[in-house]
C-alpha cells in the first residue's frame, strides 16, 4: 500500500526586505494592519493592503497618523486578531505612547521599525541603527519588552515570525528593528509551508466567564486572554491594576502587577535572547554586530581570517533583553571586541557595560547615512 505524502507548499520569491516581513507577518497569522506610509518601510504596508483583503477575516486600514495606527493595532490584539504596524524612526516617537499602554494592557502585537538616518525627519532613504536605545526605553516608566533584530532578507520573514510567537507567548508587545540597507535589500528567499513552521497563539481561559481574572498570576507570569466579545469581561486601563483589572494604588497590588511583567520575560531569558556565532571556537578578536553591519562584518572577518587573524563574530538578532550571556563568554575569551554600528554607540554602551573592563572594546561609528564597509571593520580587527 503506498502512502501519498502532502506535498510541500514552499515558495520562492525574490524579495525586499520589507516584502519578506510581510510574507513573515501573513505566515504567522496576522489577520489585522493599521499604518500610516512612511520611508523606509511603506512596501510592509503595500505589500499588506494587496495580501490582507484576500484572506478570510483578514482587515488593512490606512490610518491617519502614526499615534492613530498604534491605537488601532492594540484594539485589533484585545479583539483576539494577531496585529501588526510598521514605521520608521518619526513615526515610531509617536508611538511611545500606545507602546506603554500596549505594555500594561498586556497586548500582543509586533512594531516593524525600519531605522533611518535622525533626529527630526533627518535623512528619510538612508540607513541609520540610531533607534535602538528608543526602542528599549522610548515609552516612560518601567516596562519590559523584546527587541529584536535582523541581517539579511531571510532573516526578515524569519524573525517577523519570531516576533509574532514571542507577542502571543508572552502576551507583550514586540518591536522589530530594521535599517533601511536590510529592509530595500533584494533577495531570494524561500517561504516556508506553514506546516514546516512553528506557529504560537495566545492562551485563551478555559475557567466559566464568572471565574476569569483577565490579569491572573500563573506559573509563567501570562494571564491567559479572552478576545473582547467573546462573553469574558476585560476590564482595560492603562492605569495600574488589579487581577480583575480596575485601577488600584494599593501598594501589594501594584507590586505584585509591576513585578509578574518583568518575570513573565526575566525568567525566559534562555528562550528569548538569540545570537549567531561565525567561527567564534578560536576567535581571539571579536565583532558584535546587528541588522546589515552584520554583513559587512561577516565578509571583515573572513578577510582577516585570509591575513591570519583570528577573528570572529557575533550577530544579534535579540537586541533586548540583551543577549548578555553570549557578549559576556566572548569577553572572557577575547582580547578585543569590535562593535561597528550606525549610530554614536548605542549597542557598544550595553557590550561596554557587560565587558565591565575585562578586555578591550574598539567601536566604529557611523552617523552620515552611509553604510559601514569591511574595509573598516578589517581595519580595526587588524
Amino acid at each position: 500500500m503506498s502512502v501519498q505524502r502532502k506535498k510541500r507548499k514552499r515558495r520562492e520569491l525574490f524579495a525586499l526586505g520589507n516584502e519578506a516581513v510581510a510574507e513573515g507577518a501573513l505566515l504567522a497569522g496576522c489577520s489585522f494592519y493599521a499604518g500610516y506610509p512612511i520611508t523606509p518601510s511603506t512596501e510592509i504596508m503595500e505589500v499588506m493592503a494587496n495580501r490582507l483583503p484576500l484572506i478570510e477575516d483578514g482587515v488593512f486600514i490606512q490610518m491617519e497618523d502614526e499615534i492613530a495606527s498604534m491605537g488601532a493595532t492594540i484594539g485589533a490584539s484585545l479583539a483576539g486578531r494577531k496585529a501588526m504596524t510598521a514605521t520608521s524612526g518619526p513615526g515610531f516617537a509617536l508611538m511611545q505612547e500606545h507602546i506603554g499602554y500596549a505594555c500594561m494592557v498586556e497586548a500582543p502585537l509586533v512594531v516593524v521599525n525600519v531605522m533611518r538616518g535622525g533626529p527630526s525627519t533627518g535623512l528619510p532613504t538612508s540607513p541609520a541603527q540610531a533607534d535602538v536605545q528608543m526602542a528599549r526605553w522610548g515609552t516612560h516608566g518601567d516596562h519590559p519588552i523584546i527587541v529584536l533584530s535582523a541581517s539579511n532578507v531571510q532573516e526578515c520573514l524569519e524573525m517577523t515570525v519570531t516576533a509574532f510567537n514571542f507577542a502571543e507567548k508572552y502576551r507583550t508587545p514586540v518591536i522589530l528593528l530594521l535599517d533601511e540597507v536590510t529592509a530595500h535589500t533584494r533577495e531570494k528567499i524561500t517561504v516556508p509551508d506553514p506546516d514546516e513552521v512553528e506557529i504560537l497563539s495566545r492562551v485563551e481561559p478555559t475557567v466559566p466567564p464568572e471565574w476569569f481574572k483577565p490579569y491572573a498570576d500563573t506559573a509563567r507570569g501570562v494571564p491567559a486572554m479572552a478576545p473582547i466579545g467573546s462573553g469574558y469581561r476585560t476590564h482595560v486601563t492603562g492605569l495600574t491594576h488589579d487581577v480583575m483589572g480596575y485601577p488600584t494604588q494599593r501598594p501589594d497590588e501594584v507590586k505584585d502587577a509591576m513585578l509578574r511583567l518583568f518575570r513573565k520575560i526575566d525568567q525566559y531569558y534562555g528562550d528569548i535572547q538569540m545570537a549567531d556565532e561565525y567561527m567564534m571556537d578560536d576567535a581571539e578578536v571579536a565583532v558584535v554586530a546587528y541588522g546589515s553591519v552584520a554583513r559587512s562584518a561577516h565578509l571583515a572577518v573572513e578577510q582577516a581570517r585570509e591575513r591570519g587573524a583570528k577573528a570572529g563574530l557575533l550577530t544579534l538578532k535579540t537586541l533586548f533583553p540583551f543577549p548578555r550571556p553570549a557578549v559576556e563568554k566572548l569577553t572572557h575569551r577575547c582580547h578585543t571586541v569590535v562593535v561597528p554600528e550606525m549610530n554614536m554607540g548605542q549597542m557598544s554602551r550595553e557590550v561596554k557595560r557587560v565587558n565591565n573592563g575585562r578586555t578591550k572594546v574598539r567601536t566604529i561609528n557611523r552617523v552620515d547615512g552611509q553604510i559601514i564597509t569591511p574595509s573598516e571593520i578589517l581595519k580595526a580587527i587588524l
